[in-house]
């Protein structure tokens, strides 16, 4: 762990003068202040102080005492936009303790949790996002300065690549200075949509990265006139953006992956207590799917037949039937190689403290339970009906907000891996629906003007 003169001295010879004490909301979106350098023992020591109850969901009403966001000196950032500034995640806190409403700060007892068990939580994720264009009228449209991402099928194009080389190489040079370890990039199955990767860490250390990829693509995009949006669904017809995670657990103390197994009888490579962890979330994948997806339009890319198919693309990336497989992408959980798993419901709008908090724990349950998820499915579900996978005894995820929120209400574990979060979060997604209820769409007034 860093400390406190570590840090001051990279501050002073990064040539740093202003500090940003970020934290996160329960969607996930970061906020921030800005702070000189001189106040650094304080940010330390007392926290940087914030009105809680001007940001819904953090459990604070208007006479509660202020929130102190107290910075994390392992997360120190040099933002790459600007000259001059750093960034730290913080934890919140209230009167000196902890303040459990803290996305960040619940993700930590988890973890804790999980180490108590003798688990380390490593996690990669894959930031998918769309580079758009915002029209007078409030409609957007792909970036697309030279009219030639326009392909029925996009992905890994050269030409749809090239126009965007610039804001990847500023991307990926940024992530390498900051020891992120970026090792590709490339055009996505969307027009406009980009993927960047990075290198695994354990959960904590990838969710603040998550969180800061976010900003930097923000910054990064305006320099190109283009806004970066990690909207699960940005258009109607094309593919969405997922925020993919692979993940193993590792021994607390030695850090070696305990999914692997080289003589699995399966033959996927994958340890017994991979298996029931898979056990747990296929348990707890109705309410998982709350936290994973928890906005209205995320399940505009959770859709099975007949909405897994578009009319611009023959298949849609985002399997929404409760399944395993080998190097599979037709499954909700893939198995890219031995002693490593791939989680694709999980939707870019996540928000990353809270679904590794869920996700996590689910499949503990499983590990404490020995659960056993079945036998693989190395075929094609796509090329089966909505009726055939049902005779396989497959599920599938809720395909709503409100269907999900209901099995989120019936599931123990799932609620207690969101701690006093739970109530809020669920608050806070029922008043999302009501307010989406009101709303009279584009598609409303198209479909029923002039039919009557």
């Amino acid at each position: 762990m860093a400390t406190r003169e570590e840090i001051r001295e990279r501050v002073l010879n990064d040539d740093v003068h202003y500090l940003l004490a970020q934290f996160v909301d329960l969607h996930g979106s970061p906020k921030v202040k800005l702070v000189p350098t001189n106040q650094f023992d304080r940010m330390i020591d007392d926290g940087v102080p914030f009105a809680g109850s001007a940001i819904p969901g953090l459990g604070q009403a208007p006479n509660s005492h202020d929130m102190a966001a107290r910075i994390d000196l392992d997360s120190y950032t040099l933002v790459p936009w600007t000259d001059g500034v750093a960034r730290f995640a913080s934890d919140l806190f209230v009167d000196g303790e902890p303040l459990l409403f803290c996305p960040r700060q619940n993700l930590k007892r988890i973890l804790s949790q999980v180490r108590s068990s003798g688990f380390t939580f490593n996690v990669g994720l894959e930031p998918e996002h769309h580079l758009v264009t915002k029209n007078e009228n409030g409609s957007i449209d792909v970036w697309d300065p030279n009219k030639v991402d326009n392909l029925r099928y996009p992905c890994y194009d050269f030409k749809g690549t090239s126009v965007a080389v610039g804001y990847l190489r500023r991307m990926m040079d940024a992530m390498s200075r900051l020891g992120w370890e970026p090792y590709q990039s490339d055009h996505e199955d969307g027009n406009g949509q980009y993927e960047i990767n990075f290198a695994y860490s354990n959960a904590l250390t990838t969710a603040d990265r998550y969180t800061f990829f976010k900003m930097m693509a923000s910054e990064f995009a305006h320099e190109i006139g283009a806004i970066a949006t990690h909207m699960a669904q940005p258009f109607t017809g094309r593919v969405g953006n997922g925020g993919h995670i692979h993940y193993h657990l590792a021994d607390a103390v030695t850090n070696e992956n305990l999914f692997l197994d080289d003589e699995d009888p399966r033959g996927l490579g994958l340890s017994s207590l991979a298996y029931q962890f898979i056990g747990g979330i296929f348990a707890h994948a109705p309410a998982l799917c709350s936290v994973m997806s928890p906005t209205i339009n995320c399940y505009k890319r959770l859709q099975v037949e007949p909405g897994i198919t578009f009319t611009n693309f023959d298949f849609l990336w985002t399997p929404a039937n409760i399944s395993y497989g080998d190097n599979n992408r037709t499954q909700m959980i893939r198995t890219p190689g031995p002693g490593q798993l791939e989680e694709r419901s999980m939707s870019s709008a996540a928000n990353p403290y809270l679904a590794l908090s869920a996700y996590v724990m689910a499949g503990l349950d499983g590990v404490q339970k020995k659960l056993d998820p079945g036998e693989p499915n190395l075929g094609n579900l796509y090329s089966l009906s909505l009726e055939e996978i049902r005779l396989r005894g497959i599920r599938i995820l809720p395909q709503t907000l409100d269907e999900s929120l209901a099995e989120l209400k019936k599931d123990e574990v799932v609620q207690e891996s969101l701690g006093v979060i739970y109530k809020e979060f669920v608050a806070l997604k029922e008043a999302e629906l009501r307010e989406f209820r009101r709303q009279v769409t584009p598609w409303e007034i198209d479909q029923y003007l002039t039919l009557f």
